[in-house]
């Protein structure tokens, strides 16, 4: 008999440790944090508010621009960040929410073929780049000397992230992919991973997307020559699934329009059009 509160007390020990994991989970989908510029998503639980799932680079202007739908139509925004790959996986897998923009249009398409998918507009250019340290400790000044030896680079897992499948592809593309993967030390789930390892000094260089890194006084850019690189588009579309139709339409509109746009420049990116990327798919 004395066994039994014994084991009443593991239960529920145990009880509270599964609800402490599932509140955290829950928690990574909430935008109801304040990014690294004091911005702050709205802390509504409102069933009309908007549920967006976002490519992780597209975080900073994408905060701002909730804030600013909220103040401006009355309906707040809750972002879901993650690997773009991640966030299909998700939408497929629950099939909730309102609005898709992935880090780059093949996931469009495929989301798209599987009839999640229907309006859709394109926002910014994704321009990739080589990143290294402050200084260059390693040199680097092309593609080509990511497959030197002893180069340490650090890519996007292409399982997860737009960022990691497009860096393969160039690196394919460019016949060098063989020499550069045996120099990678880790991969992040996310281009934010990414910015966080090289800020950690743990690798040499890693290909990134322009706007994250461009400003960053911890990094040096390495541009990409046009004939190596593969620039990609930036797209943003409503979900089948949505349940509040005419209200994503208008976010996706928003985010497109010139106070949208203006946002995006002001972090760094190319806007959609632009005639020096008329090449882009």
């Amino acid at each position: 008999m004395k066994k039994m509160p014994i084991l009443i007390t593991i239960i529920f020990i145990c009880c509270t440790i599964l609800c402490g994991c599932i509140e955290e989970e829950q928690g990574q989908i909430a935008t109801n944090e304040k990014d690294n510029k004091g911005i702050e998503n709205s802390t509504t639980e409102d069933s009309e508010a908007l549920l967006v799932y976002c490519g992780a680079g597209m975080r900073e202007p994408m905060d701002e621009i909730g804030v600013l739908f909220e103040q401006k139509y009355g309906t707040p925004v809750n972002y879901n960040y993650a690997g773009s790959n991640t966030l299909l996986s998700q939408i497929e897998l629950i099939q909730q929410g309102d609005v898709y923009m992935p880090g780059a249009t093949y996931y469009y398409e495929v989301a798209n073929e599987k009839g999640f998918t229907d309006y859709e507009q394109f926002v910014a250019y994704h321009i990739p780049v080589i990143t290294v340290p402050k200084g260059n400790p390693a040199g680097i000044t092309s593609l080509e000397d990511l497959a030197k030896p002893e180069v340490k680079v650090i890519l996007g897992d292409p399982k997860a992230c737009a960022i990691g499948v497009l860096a393969n592809s160039i690196l394919e593309k460019n016949g060098i992919s063989d020499e550069v993967l045996e120099n990678v030390v880790t991969y992040g789930a996310t281009v934010n991973e990414l910015v966080i390892y090289m800020s950690m000094g743990q690798g040499d260089a890693s290909i990134i997307w322009k706007d994250l890194v461009v400003n960053n006084e911890l990094f040096d850019v390495v541009e990409i020559s046009e004939e190596q690189n593969t620039i990609k588009i930036i797209p943003i579309a409503t979900l089948t699934c949505s349940n509040n139709k005419d209200t994503a339409s208008k976010f996706v509109d928003f985010v497109i329009s010139t106070e949208g746009k203006k946002i995006f420049e002001k972090h760094g990116f190319t806007t959609y059009p632009d005639e020096r990327y008329e090449y882009v798919e």
